[in-house]
Order: structure tokens, then C-alpha cells, then sequence
């Protein structure tokens, strides 16, 4: 007998329509459940993060090596140069009551010092330093630490939270990193002597961890060469699980402040080598050392007209792969506090890379970036539209189209900002008030000096950082 459809639909009754939509309901309900559960405690979405994890290679099919190369770009990563969050991103809290950072950009940071500190470890002060990793607020983070270090006083993990959150000054932080430094250390020979391997690798993490924020406090206090040393050690010797946090750029901006440039192309070249993921701080470094070059070149004109289209021929390169950075580095757009978490290729890794790069450029290539900025907006070469991804993870504004005016004038922003720099120094506190306002920057230029990205503000009156990284208001 053939199956009939209608027969078989004019067989239900209103009871079945009734449960069918009660268990619908209740079905959809969980999964908003859970999903409003997993967004709360890991800061993304579950069913975003499993389609794109297993089901976009199956929808989306076999793309070109173009498109696979530019999709493996566009991630977002740890920021090597991200701040301590109670020496340097609370003071902005203290002054301004703004947020330095995303609740996106924080779950992140959670999640990666979970994965890198918690690996099935057991006992009290663990679970109290599990605690403190899943915790939103400040406070509490810092309260599950000391709970941590009530019941084992050498608790590097609960000495390293206390070091990032609830240190009121560089000297201090530096100070506990020291006490964390001498546990860790003490902690990896214990766990290497027998332990097992999961102690071992927790340890080794906690341990690089460690001396990575010692050697950026190094750099904070202007102690160079103890900060190149370190950033040296680990880059060799780190364990392979803390590769992504990129640490030869930590390295390479140390040795652009001690203007060791051979030793800055050398380690260019080592990392080029190996093949490790570009990133703005690589390509626009490798143009800034081309642009200084043309600076000294030797020969005549002909020599210097050479090494000049070299070096704008790098920069070029450099705009196509984040076209971002130059509107930071020519003073077109303002700064804000770099976050913890960058988008590359993005309008976040510009804003980091610049924050702490931009007094690099002053001293010798802004007029060639300008030029070279220009005319690839002439054109065509790149667009200014940003690049597509998560801007909460980024943790900065979305990058927009910049207005005519501000490209006729990109070229010849370069010089005067070397000329001015020279010799107005840098800008004083109505800057930082003013961009705390958020008043634009264009506007509040007094006369023809720029301002200094840079600025000293009323949250470095009291602070032992050295001016040039001081926290600006934008």
C-alpha cells in the first residue's frame, strides 16, 4: 500500500502540534542557555567558533594559496609590547574612568593563561589561581592570588597576577617579578628533577613568562642592555608553546632604542629565515632601517636616489601589508592605549606597533613614509578600509577612509614633524586633557607644530616610567 501523505497529516491531532512546539522551545531555550554560558565565561561564541572551526573548510571549499596566505595574516594574536594592566593601563582608569581594555580582549588573555599556567595542576593554591584566571573584576583576581600565596607563599603564578594587576608603579612590579623569578625557578628544577612532564612544561611557562615581564620592566626603567639580554635569552631558550608571543619584536624595539641597527637587521634576517608569520613590526622595521640607510648613503645623488627608491619601495610593501600604520605615524589619526590582543594586517596592530615605534620614525624617515603613503593612495595600490575581524578583540576604533586633505598633506607631514619635533620637543598636558575631551587631534594643533603622539600627561606627573612611554589620554 503506497504511503499517503494526506491520510497521514489529517491523522495528527492538536496534541502533537502542542508537544512538537513545547519541544522546540524548550530545545532552542538550552541552546541560548548554554551559549549565553560559554559567551560568559570564554568571551566568544560556540556555535561562530565550531562553524568556522569545522564546518567553514567544508562549505567554503578549496581556496587559492593567495587566499589561504591572507586568511593565515589575518588572526588575531597576543601583543608582545601590551602594558601592565595595573602600572600602565590603570593609571588611565585612575584619571580618566575609562576602560583600557575590552571584556573581549581580557577573555582572551584568560583563556591563554589557563592554557599556559593550568595544565592539570592540583592542589589548593591551584585551584585558587584557577580561580583567579576565570575571574571579570579586578579586585577579585587579586584577592584569589592572595589566597593563592595564604596557603603556598611561593606561588609564582599568584606572584606574576600580583606583579600584572595590583603593582601600583614599574619599580614595584619589578620588584614582586623578582620574588615570583627566584620561585619559578625553584618551582622548574623540582618539577625537572621527577615531577612529570605536565609540571614541567607549567613551570617552564611560568618561568618565561617571568623573566618576559622583567625584561619589559627592564626596558620601562631604561635599563637597555639587562632588557636585550633578556628578550635575547628568550628568544632562544623559550619553550615552543609561547612562540606566538612573537618575542624577537620585544627584542627588535630594544635594539632600535639602543640603535644597535646592525644587530636589529640581523635579527630580521634570522626570523626571515625561519619563516615565522609577517607582521607590521617586521615590515615597517625592514623599512625603517632602508630609509635610514638613504639617509647616509654614500655616492652622490645618484647613490642617494638609489638607496631613496629602495627605501620607498620597502615602504610600499609595508602599506600593502597593513596600510594603517602610516596614519599614526604621520600624526593623521590619535593614539589610544594599545591592547592586549591585535588583529594583524588590522587597525589594532597598527595602533600597537606605532605606539611604541613612532619615536623611531621621528628621528629619520617620516618625510620618505609620507611620500611613500601618498602616492600609494594615488594609486590605488592598497585601501584604507579595515580589515574585517573581531574589533572588540582588537580593542580599537575601526579604521575609516581618510578625508582628501589629510592625503594631499600626508607627504610633506613627514618633514614638518621632524623639523617641529626638533624643535618644540614635546607637548604638555592640554594635549592630553584636550584628547581626554576627545577633542581631534588636527584641530587642536597650535600654530604649525604637531603634537606628539607621545605626550606627558597628568598620569605620568607621579610615575617612574620614562617620558617617552608615557600613557597618552586619546
Amino acid at each position: 500500500m503506497m504511503w499517503d501523505s494526506s491520510s497521514f497529516l489529517g491523522a495528527l491531532t492538536p496534541k502533537f502540534y502542542v508537544a512538537l512546539t513545547g519541544t522546540s522551545s524548550l530545545i532552542s531555550g538550552l541552546i541560548l542557555i548554554f551559549e549565553w554560558w560559554y559567551f560568559r565565561k570564554y568571551g566568544t561564541s560556540f556555535i561562530e567558533q565550531v562553524s568556522l572551526t569545522h564546518l567553514g573548510p567544508w562549505l567554503g571549499g578549496g581556496g587559492s594559496s593567495n587566499e589561504v596566505d591572507n586568511a593565515a595574516d589575518c588572526k588575531v594574536w597576543r601583543n608582545p609590547m601590551s602594558l601592565l594592566r595595573g602600572a600602565e593601563y590603570g593609571r588611565l582608569w585612575s584619571a580618566a574612568r575609562r576602560a583600557p581594555l575590552t571584556y573581549y580582549d581580557m577573555n582572551l588573555s584568560a583563556q591563554e593563561h589557563q592554557a599556559w599556567f593550568g595544565c592539570g595542576a592540583e592542589g589548593p593554591a591551584e585551584e585558587a589561581m584557577a580561580r583567579a584566571w576565570r575571574e571579570r573584576e579586578p579586585g577579585a583576581r587579586v584577592a584569589a592570588a592572595r589566597a593563592a600565596l595564604a596557603v603556598r607563599a611561593d606561588c609564582a603564578a599568584a606572584l606574576l597576577l600580583l606583579a600584572e594587576e595590583d603593582a601600583p608603579t614599574v619599580h614595584e612590579a619589578e620588584r614582586t617579578l623578582r620574588r615570583a623569578w627566584r620561585a619559578a625557578e625553584a618551582a622548574w628544577r623540582a618539577s625537572a628533577a621527577g615531577a612529570g612532564a605536565g609540571a614541567e612544561a607549567r613551570d617552564a611557562n611560568v618561568l618565561a613568562h617571568i623573566k618576559r615581564r622583567s625584561a619589559m620592566c627592564a626596558r620601562r626603567l631604561g635599563r637597555l642592555r639587562d632588557a636585550a639580554r633578556l628578550f635575547r635569552e628568550l628568544a632562544r631558550d623559550a619553550p615552543p608553546s609561547l612562540h606566538a608571543l612573537a618575542l624577537h619584536e620585544n627584542l627588535i624595539e630594544v635594539l632600535l632604542e639602543q640603535k644597535a641597527y646592525a644587530d636589529v637587521q640581523a635579527v630580521l634576517a634570522r626570523y626571515d629565515d625561519v619563516g615565522l608569520p609577517r607582521s607590521a613590526c617586521v615590515c615597517y622595521t625592514g623599512a625603517l632601517l632602508r630609509a635610514r640607510a638613504a639617509g647616509g648613503a654614500a655616492g652622490g645623488a645618484r647613490g642617494r636616489g638609489a638607496a631613496e627608491a629602495a627605501a620607498l619601495d620597502a615602504m610600499r610593501r609595508a602599506i600593502v601589508f597593513n596600510p594603517h600604520v602610516p596614519e599614526y605615524l604621520l600624526e593623521l589619526r590619535p593614539l589610544t592605549l594599545p591592547p592586549e590582543h591585535v588583529l594583524r594586517r588590522g587597525d589594532s596592530e597598527a595602533l600597537a606597533y606605532a605606539f611604541f615605534h613612532l619615536r623611531h620614525w621621528r628621528a629619520c624617515a617620516l618625510r620618505l613614509l609620507g611620500a611613500a603613503w601618498a602616492a600609494a593612495e594615488r594609486r590605488g595600490r592598497h585601501s584604507v578600509r579595515g580589515v574585517r575581524g573581531p574589533r572588540a578583540a582588537a580593542g580599537a576604533p575601526r579604521a575609516v577612509g581618510v578625508p582628501a586633505a589629510a592625503r594631499a598633506r600626508a607627504a610633506a607631514a613627514g618633514g614638518r614633524a621632524v623639523r617641529h619635533h626638533r624643535a618644540a620637543g614635546v607637548a604638555g598636558a592640554p594635549l592630553a586633557r584636550a584628547c581626554a575631551r576627545g577633542r581631534s587631534r588636527r584641530r587642536h594643533w597650535p600654530g604649525p607644530a604637531p603634537p606628539a603622539l607621545a605626550a606627558r600627561s597628568r598620569l605620568s606627573a607621579h610615575s617612574d616610567t620614562p617620558t617617552e612611554l608615557c600613557i597618552p589620554l586619546c
